[in-house]
């Protein structure tokens, strides 16, 4: 089975709404930060229930400016896990801080709770939770250790729009018996559930930590620095911290208000895209197919499906290549951080300190799952998955 021209593993589902929210910006003369990134600041703040969104140019930035904001220090530890992207560590060690890894439950990949305590010193100052392809962490508990210790939590939640936990959008503020410094950093990178190409969004409901946020995402100008080209504005400013560049532009911020207009649509395309995946998939023994809580909203970034190794005659590298000679573009997510040669040789790790990521990385496969895939698209990529297992399934 093979499909007709190679089926990319992701597509940004753009068309004339982009178009035209783009061009009204460039025509309007203002391409850099002003009136369309506070709109989608407003807009982005609304639809998950947070009291203030920072737009920044990446999450990786996003992160960064909110651990800066809780003041981490050279020293400094923050736990996360070893199963995620790059950008979740290597945002610690721009303090000259120590990402604290703790392993996965095979179940759900995401942070094994039962593990944070143990991993908490004098020196740990927030968790890190990443929401693996879009399913929450169970957050509560996370929040409870968080109260406990006196640690701030900083979610990354680059797969997580429009995901829910207990009935709220990932985005939205902790209860507020916890107490708790927090924010959470989405991802808007052109493979994203919405995109702008490049670009990020903090969320949080603390104010302090939000005009911290906002006044170091832009060379650490004093309040409201993009006004000051307006005819409210003053030529006026003040430079309060050494800040970074970080901002979102308008036309950036325009694309983000398209998407952000048809999210729910494009979010139910792929749930119903997961939906066929797992009914195609979900009896055979060759595969196990995503974990999923009824209880909360999975946002389907990701469809990461894992081979049962045992039942079959190729290893996981031979899989995805069978794939793409059927046209099929397939990723893995993802090589967890302790495989690195930076973080091997940094902290001394071996593939076995963190057995639960190890294995479970050495048969994840990441299946095409996007709003523009017509059914004939879906067809296809279920047809070449059966297609490898009956070929060399045992």
């Amino acid at each position: 089975m093979e499909h007709e021209k190679f089926l990319p593993f992701a597509l940004p589902d753009i068309d004339d709404t982009e178009l035209h929210e783009i061009q009204a910006t460039l025509q309007s003369g203002w391409v850099t930060t002003g009136p369309k990134t506070k709109q989608f600041e407003a807009v982005f703040a609304s639809y998950v229930g947070a009291k203030h969104a920072i737009a920044v140019n990446s999450c990786t930035a996003a992160m960064h400016l909110a651990l800066e904001a809780i003041g981490l220090r050279k020293d400094d530890e923050v736990i996360t896990t070893p199963y995620t992207f790059a950008a979740t560590a290597e945002v610690v060690r721009y303090f000259d801080a120590k990402p604290v890894l703790v392993d996965v439950c095979s179940s759900d990949l995401n942070i094994d709770i039962s593990l944070i305590e143990a991993a908490i010193t004098e020196r740990t100052r927030a968790i890190i939770p990443v929401h693996i392809a879009g399913l929450s962490v169970d957050l509560d508990p996370i929040y409870a250790i968080a109260q406990r210790h006196g640690l701030a939590v900083i979610e990354d939640t680059a797969h997580a729009f429009p995901s829910t936990y207990k009935g709220r959008f990932i985005g939205s503020p902790p209860p507020a018996e916890y107490g708790i410094r927090h924010a959470t950093c989405f991802s808007f990178y052109a493979t994203k559930t919405i995109t702008t190409g490049e670009g990020g969004m903090i969320c949080t409901d603390d104010d302090a930590l939000a005009e911290r946020c906002r006044i170091m995402a832009l060379h650490g100008i004093s309040k409201d620095a993009w006004k000051r080209y307006t005819a409210e504005g003053s030529w006026y400013y003040e430079i309060i911290a050494p800040g970074y560049k970080y901002n979102l532009t308008d036309i950036a911020s325009a694309m983000g208000l398209a998407q952000l207009a048809k999210a729910d649509r494009m979010w139910r395309r792929r749930k119903q895209i997961a939906e066929q995946y797992n009914r195609a998939f979900a009896a055979m023994p060759h595969l196990q197919i995503p974990h999923d809580n009824p209880a909360h909203q999975h946002a389907w970034h990701l469809y990461m499906l894992r081979l049962n190794l045992d039942h079959l005659g190729i290893d996981r590298a031979e899989f995805i290549t069978e794939l793409k000679e059927r046209n099929i573009g397939v990723s893995v997510h993802f090589i967890p951080l302790h495989l690195h040669p930076y973080y091997r040789e940094t902290y001394g790790y071996a593939p076995e300190d963190f057995p639960v990521a190890y294995a479970e990385f050495l048969r994840e496969i990441s299946l095409p799952i996007y709003s523009k895939m017509s059914d004939e698209d879906v067809a296809d990529v279920i047809a070449a998955v059966l297609d490898v297992v009956e070929q060399h399934g045992k």
